[in-house]
């Protein structure tokens, strides 16, 4: 049971992809029966895995491990471990460009930028980018030409050029920035502060130097976002305010709050967009939010301090 949410109920199942919900102190991953929604068994993967991410052609589920200088290769059908790849240096957020020609990874710990150019198979690093203090998450533009990186000891905002590999600008924000999200039409970016209460909106527009023209109320310790799915509305979650508020993109105001239980971090999305898949993180539980009921309905338990959360049945990522 859920506190203040009376008597819960699983939700109804879905079309069957198992849930991945990354365990970041127990260094494994839970897979979860996402018809029965019940944890069914446990990945080791490395030490400090913080991050995951679907490739863009959903062959894999790739697992950072940070504390391992590894990356873990899962299909996200079935389960089974693909590979493991050495000798990523401090792997603590990832992504891959669009096209999949780039593949960069975040240093959090080593204070720099990795990137990698990807034949389809492995990576190969171009150049390492000093930043400064405490890279955390990454954004690439939808045309595959820039990497945004926010620092989170530094409080900036950088840009990286992809083409030349360079670091071409640095942007004041506020306090513990920490996830980032890109509008579809390549104009703003936003940017949840851990330190704050809400997000910082960014113009973007032309490639020029990241520019504050707005900021949205949404909770304190904002920190993570996943897109609705229907190309209007984002979810971040306000990990200190135990809520996730939904941003309209389009007008950049929070027009709605739902349940985020204890420490709400990394989501996903079904890909009806009716429910919300999110690692409580301070309960090791996963937690399925109803966007409809607009409540929690069921709890899973995983391991500690569940981080990144992913699964092929989901909605439109932008």
């Amino acid at each position: 049971m859920v506190p203040g949410h009376g008597a819960v109920q699983p939700p109804p199942p879905r079309r069957g992809a198992p849930v991945f919900v990354l365990n970041s102190l127990d260094g494994n991953v839970s897979v979860i029966d996402s018809r029965r929604w019940v944890e069914t068994q446990r990945i080791p993967t490395g030490k400090e895995p913080h991050h995951l991410y679907l490739t863009p052609d959903e062959h894999s589920v790739i697992v950072a491990n940070a504390g391992s200088d590894s990356l873990t290769f899962i299909d996200p059908r079935t389960a089974e471990v693909q590979r493991t790849l050495r000798g990523i240096l401090d792997p603590y957020h990832l992504r891959f460009s669009p096209d999949m020609k780039w593949f960069v990874t975040a240093a959090n710990r080593l204070n720099h930028v990795d990137i990698y150019r990807w034949d389809g198979q492995d990576p190969t690093l171009v150049k390492r980018i000093a930043t400064g203090r405490t890279p955390s998450h990454l954004w690439i533009d939808a045309h595959s030409t820039t990497v945004w990186s926010s620092m989170q000891d530094s409080d900036e905002l950088v840009t990286i050029d992809l083409a030349s590999q360079t670091l071409t600008y640095r942007t004041p924000t506020g306090k513990l920035p920490a996830d980032i999200f890109g509008t579809p039409d390549g104009r703003h970016l936003l940017l949840g502060l851990t330190g704050g209460t809400g997000v910082e909106v960014y113009d973007v527009a032309g490639g020029k130097a990241p520019e504050l023209v707005g900021k949205i109320a949404t909770g304190k310790g904002a920190h993570a976002f996943r897109a609705a799915g229907d190309q209007r509305h984002v979810y971040v979650s306000n990990r200190v305010a135990n809520t996730i508020s939904s941003i309209d993109y389009h007008e950049m105001k929070a027009v709605e709050t739902l349940p985020g239980p204890s420490g709400p971090d990394c989501m996903d999305v079904s890909a009806d967009g009716t429910l919300i898949m999110v690692g409580s993180r301070w309960a090791g539980k996963l937690s399925l939010i109803d966007v409809r009921q607009r409540k929690v309905v069921h709890q899973v338990k995983v391991g500690k301090s569940p981080h990144g959360v992913w699964t092929l049945d989901h909605a439109s990522r932008v």
